[in-house]
């Protein structure tokens, strides 16, 4: 039997910019739950291009394995709950800021495949279905406060991009993981609507168990990714959903309307902060709606307290991890 696991990427802002002040809610959750969270959390700065605007990018939380969908959404659940708990700055579920226009500044919502009895088929069947898929949680609209499309982050991250020969070439939209040997599909934005996640994991739980191996054209999936990205629902990827419909009948205004509309109407209408108090607002209670700011300012005393109390202890298995994946054994 299959099995799924996530790993959620989200930014953590004070004064509306991420800070190294995110270390110190991590040391938080690290000292309430160390032999969980020495493993499950993960801190991500910025690379080399954007340490001008700032050195800390995105913090990621992951669940625990499991062959249920329903479970993993229970655990994904209790992890926000947990990062809520200690956290009293906005939290962003979103793939990239709207102000900012940066490099390595992204975050993603990342779903581990397990146990899988055919990896080959599963990774054809899933990249066939996989640009149709990412429209549910596209959600970074923006760049330096211009409108781009539907997401940015797909069209740009240099962390993901259309699919290459070798699987496990780790910066694809989904490889097979060199660390975890699981299939590891990359493409998602991070969202705020579990519905969406809710219905995402059900999908991908349908396609993995099909019996017969789907057509992958490299070339074609390319195609349609990067219409996905600049205009979401077009006529190539209605034509997958027809597709999927067959094996998992995805709500249509789902694909039609997506977490990225929400975000660029609300900007419009309101601006950044009450946009941003709006995606914390829907990350701890479920609520697409602005909601008063928290006041949060940036302290030289908890960046420190969370560099010795997070980072640190952290740093050999970093290291170990980074090697992993992108190396192997």
């Amino acid at each position: 039997m299959p099995t799924y696991g996530i790993e959620e990427e989200v930014f953590v802002v004070e004064e509306k910019r991420p800070s190294l002040q995110s270390l110190f809610y991590l040391s938080k959750l690290l000292f309430h739950n160390p032999r969980f969270n020495y493993f499950y959390t993960t801190s991500n700065l910025s690379h080399l291009p954007d340490i001008a605007t700032g050195l800390m990018a995105g913090i990621e939380l992951a669940t625990r394995p499991s062959p249920d969908v329903h479970r993993l959404i229970e655990d994904l659940i209790k992890r926000r709950k947990e990062l809520s708990r200690v956290c009293p700055a906005l939290i962003l579920p979103i793939g990239h800021l709207i102000d900012f226009k940066s490099y390595s500044k992204t975050c993603a919502l990342h779903v581990h495949i397990g146990n899988l009895p055919d990896r080959r088929r599963a990774y054809s069947n899933l990249a066939h279905f996989l640009p149709l898929l990412s429209l549910l949680t596209v959600n970074s609209p923006y760049r330096a406060g211009k409108y781009f499309g539907q997401s940015y982050r797909i069209y740009h991250s240099p962390f993901i991009g259309p699919l290459r020969d070798n699987r496990w070439d780790r910066f694809q939209d989904i490889i097979i993981s060199n660390r975890l040997g699981t299939i590891e599909l990359r493409i998602f934005d991070p969202v705020w609507n579990l519905d969406r996640i809710r219905v995402l994991l059900e999908a991908i739980d349908r396609i993995v168990n099909l019996d017969e191996e789907l057509p992958l054209d490299r070339n074609q999936y390319k195609k349609i990714r990067g219409s996905v990205a600049l205009f979401g629902y077009t006529r190539e990827s209605k034509a997958l959903h027809e597709e999927l419909n067959q094996i998992y009948p995805i709500p249509e205004d789902l694909l039609r309307e997506t977490a990225s509309d929400r975000v660029r109407h609300l900007f419009q209408r309101s601006g950044l902060l009450l946009t941003y108090s709006a995606l914390d607002n829907a990350y701890r209670n479920g609520a697409f709606q602005p909601r008063e700011v928290p006041k949060c300012k940036r302290s030289l005393a908890l960046i420190l307290a969370g560099i010795t109390g997070y980072y640190i202890p952290k740093l050999p298995y970093t290291i170990w991890k980074t090697w992993r994946e992108n190396c192997g054994l």
